[in-house]
């Protein structure tokens, strides 16, 4: 039975002596992995002082996987390797672009999974406001580095898996076994049923406000310090609308403020993160028309997926990432990037156009369907058993 390592970028720390916190999404995924791999599961993760908003207490013990929690920094033993079938790192992770290369005399495959690209890195670098110039050129130089290492460790690994569009187009040239997926957590009861369609079409039609809704971390390089400036140009132009908001982050009491400002409070709504299984979906069938995204860089984000998947087309700026889901979908809408007179434009526009929104509503829908999780996941999964393929000529004869 093939024992799979997974080497994920996931938050983790310890809790007494026996006891790590963890994400309870990673957790989750974790758990299905589990359940549908057939043999051994093992974790790589390295612990640090981090918050973990959306964190439990677990004991390793209990966990259907075997946990290593190693410290900030350190390299994965040599013999945690050996002992495994398959190696399954994130290429994103500096930390372990090295793999291949331990394994390249090892019975070991080695797979890396990517989904920044280094435009992304870039682009994110230069949104962040706690670096100076100086900084900022010393960390682009870092991250160019650190580029010419990955395409290396992409070249050489017996596989890629590539998360999105951005970094599909970036890397797949490198290695000629790499697949795309789309990652998202939408499955089964989750999506959204015909009923939700036309109750979400009926509001519209009579005449009701256009329901927006946006979720996630509201940081800067999620664009959150553009969504009170949208609504701002919305009121300005008289649309019937509303925005509700779900995150945290280090825009939160600056939006909370303009908000409060701007007069805009019957209108825009702040919320405190919710449960996404049992609170932001069913509110994002029940009580949203629109999934407003201001998104700069082209992040993979599952968000876009998930809201397609809640009935919700997906408006905002034409990073690499969205432009090309909506035009694949047929289910969104983009803009020039920052622009958000030209975003409160559109959606001015779609208010007048219940039928059209109607229509991208029903293509997100079915564009979702095709990408579940389980779609998704059983790719990925299918990719990686091919590697044990006893016909399949060793990648350490071959490409290493």
């Amino acid at each position: 039975m093939p024992r799979l390592l997974m080497l994920p970028p996931a938050p983790a720390s310890r809790v007494g002596t026996n006891q790590v916190r963890l994400d309870g999404k990673f957790v989750e995924g974790m758990r299905y992995i589990c359940a549908n791999w057939p043999g051994e599961v093992g974790c790589v993760l390295r612990g640090s002082d981090a918050a973990i908003p959306f964190g439990d207490v677990y004991d390793p013990a209990q966990l259907p996987f075997d946990l290593t929690l190693l410290a900030e920094g350190q390299a994965v033993p040599q013999e945690i390797l050996d002992a495994s079938d398959i190696v399954e790192a994130s290429g994103d992770l500096h930390l372990d672009l090295d793999l291949a290369d331990r394994t390249v005399h090892q019975r070991t495959r080695c797979v890396f999974v990517i989904e920044y690209t280094l435009g992304t890195r870039l682009q994110i670098l230069g949104l962040d406001r706690d670096r100076s110039t100086l900084q900022k050129a010393k960390s682009a130089l870092w991250l160019l580095q650190q580029e010419r290492r990955r395409r290396r460790a992409l070249r050489r690994a017996d596989g890629v898996q590539v998360n999105g569009f951005p970094a599909y187009d970036a890397y797949r040239r490198l290695n000629g076994n790499t697949v795309m997926y789309l990652d998202n957590r939408m499955q089964g009861a989750m999506f959204a049923d015909q009923d939700d369609l036309t109750r979400k079409a009926a509001v519209l039609t009579a005449g009701g406000p256009l329901r927006l809704i946006n979720s996630g971390r509201l940081e800067p390089m999620k664009g959150a310090q553009d969504l009170v400036p949208v609504a701002r140009a919305l009121a300005d132009r008289g649309v019937n609308f509303t925005l509700d908001i779900y995150g945290t982050g280090s825009l939160q009491d600056q939006i909370r403020a303009d908000i409060q400002t701007h007069q805009l409070a019957e209108r825009v709504r702040l919320h405190a993160p919710v449960d996404f299984v049992t609170e932001l979906v069913p509110i994002s069938r029940r009580d949203a028309d629109l999934f407003l995204s201001c998104h700069r860089q082209s992040d993979p984000s599952c968000t876009y997926v998930e809201a397609m998947g809640c009935g919700l087309p997906v408006i905002g700026y034409d990073n690499a990432m969205l432009s090309r889901l909506a035009s694949d979908s047929a289910a969104g809408w983009t803009v020039r990037l920052a622009d958000t007179a030209a975003l409160a434009d559109r959606i001015a526009a779609l208010a007048s156009d219940p039928a059209g929104i109607g229509g991208a509503s029903r293509a997100a829908l079915d564009f979702a369907r095709r990408h579940d999780f389980a779609t998704e996941f059983a790719l990925r999964r299918d990719h990686l058993l091919h590697l044990l393929d006893a016909s399949e000529t060793p990648a350490d004869l071959t490409k290493k």
